[in-house]
């Protein structure tokens, strides 16, 4: 009796041991993370090759919901509410499901998580977030493993792309990033009003191309706390030829490009001296 128990177990324990064995996964996983602003997108999915096979209305027929990818369903997360072509997307994890058809597809941002791969009979449309209708688009090249990828990256936006075959999908994402730039300013204003506080809130205001009276404020008030620097006077510059005051500009420009010299930022020189050109011609 005692031999049959220990017979048993070894059976259970070699099973237990075959079951766990690694192997490589003919569709690989795979992550991205994207920050767009000031929030961050995060996509888990699994890469399927083509292998010589036809893949959009057949091996992923029409019609059919799709895992976006292989094996289980392909997630996103996102850490801020976003938008997505005009539907709010909140805070959170979804499953990301589409329905190509050889025109258009539907794009599925679904709140049920718990499905393996697309569902099929559990899935309910009741529980989608929303649905977006895009244009697959032919694409000159072929691509191999499925990808998804993010483009035309903004403060504010970015495209996210379903790539595959010869097609490619695009869902374009926007993000409120001034406000959250607003709370994060005041924030840090608040807590460490430090020289390079004022000089990356500036900054941000210069690249985005708004407040530049409120931009040129705050490195004047970089410039105060923190002195002299080749990055305060070059943004300096820039904010004053947006304001129409070229001569200010090309003495922060000269200022600048004097401090990147001694420095051996030949970049910034190169940079300054451009501009002080072009700004030169502006007051003649």
């Amino acid at each position: 009796m005692v031999f049959r128990v220990l017979m048993l177990f070894c059976v259970v324990g070699l099973w237990q041991g075959n079951a766990q064995i690694k192997h490589p996964k003919a569709s690989p996983f795979s992550m991205v993370e994207q920050n767009v602003g000031l929030s961050k997108i995060m996509v888990k999915y699994s890469r399927p090759a083509t292998k010589g096979r036809q893949i959009f209305g057949d091996l992923v027929p029409y019609g059919r919901i799709w895992r976006v990818g292989a094996n289980e369903s392909t997630k996103i997360t996102v850490d801020s509410d976003l938008k997505v072509m005009g539907n709010v997307l909140p805070t959170g994890t979804y499953a990301l499901y589409a329905f190509p058809e050889a025109d258009e597809w539907q794009i599925v941002f679904h709140e049920n998580t718990t499905h393996w791969g697309d569902g099929r009979k559990n899935y309910n449309p009741e529980e989608d977030v929303f649905r977006i209708s895009v244009k697959p688009q032919k694409i000159p090249y072929h691509q191999e493993n499925f990808l998804i990828s993010f483009d035309s990256i903004t403060h504010d936006s970015a495209i996210m792309e379903l790539i595959w075959a010869n097609t490619k999908v695009q869902i374009p994402f926007m993000v409120d990033t001034n406000s959250l730039m607003e709370l994060e300013i005041a924030k840090q204003l608040r807590e460490n009003p430090s020289a390079q506080t004022y000089y990356e809130a500036a900054r941000y205001f210069q690249e985005k191309g708004t407040q530049y009276r409120r931009a040129l404020e705050y490195l004047n008030k970089a410039l105060e706390l923190g002195g002299d620097t080749y990055y305060f006077h070059r943004v300096k510059s820039l904010v004053e030829a947006k304001l129409g005051d070229y001569q200010s500009a090309i003495i922060s420009a000269n200022k600048s490009l004097k401090i990147a010299d001694e420095l051996g930022k030949d970049e910034f020189v190169r940079m300054n001296k451009k501009n002080i050109l072009r700004w030169k011609k502006e007051l003649k």
